[in-house]
């Protein structure tokens, strides 16, 4: 929550999963929370293990993203009038470098080939491995922040996750999972 310029009271701003990852919304993740939901691993001195197997999708959605505001940046200082022309010349560059890294990313998810999806059953176990992914994500950067509203809502999340994952591997017909610490791995 922030307080509200006006007086009149805090102001609710929402945290959603973009806001997290991009650091809109008021939320900045740190370096080690953006290597946990990419999937990254950290040094072993880290007590905190990265979850297992970031979804590649998940992944390249994030980095996209980034592009894409990083060239909505540039693009806006461009047009602004307020940058001399040999910083307006840098900003020109460095806006068409991040057009290259979504090129690049773009094509990357292409190569991911979708039309692999043949039938019900394959996009049921591509979204659970993305709940799943999920889920982990969000109980691996708990311990990132501190008590607040940030740490309550990623919980909320998690559980929502866990509770997306846990349907879709029931309309699969899958077994619950046997070891007492399933998620957060």
């Amino acid at each position: 929550m922030v307080d509200s310029l006006h007086g009149t009271g805090p102001t609710v701003v929402p945290v959603t999963r973009r806001s997290l990852l991009s650091g809109g919304g008021g939320a900045v993740l740190s370096a080690s929370a953006l290597a946990l939901l990419a999937g990254i691993s950290l040094p072993a001195s880290d007590a905190r293990a990265a979850p297992a197997g970031g979804s590649d999708v998940d992944i390249l959605n994030v980095a996209l993203g980034l592009e894409h505001e990083a060239i909505a940046a540039y693009q806006l200082g461009a047009e602004s009038g307020l940058l001399k022309p040999d910083v307006l010349d840098v900003a020109v560059l460095f806006q068409s470098h991040h057009m290259q890294h979504r090129d690049a990313l773009t094509e990357v998810a292409d190569a991911l080939d979708a039309k692999s999806l043949r039938n019900q059953k394959d996009v049921l176990r591509l979204a659970a491995r993305l709940e799943l992914g999920a889920a982990n994500a969000y109980l691996g950067v708990l311990p990132s922040f501190p008590q607040g509203p940030l740490k309550q809502v990623s919980a909320r999340l998690a559980a929502d996750e866990t509770m997306h994952w846990t349907a879709l591997a029931n309309a699969l017909g899958e077994p619950l999972p046997t070891a007492a610490f399933s998620f957060g791995v």
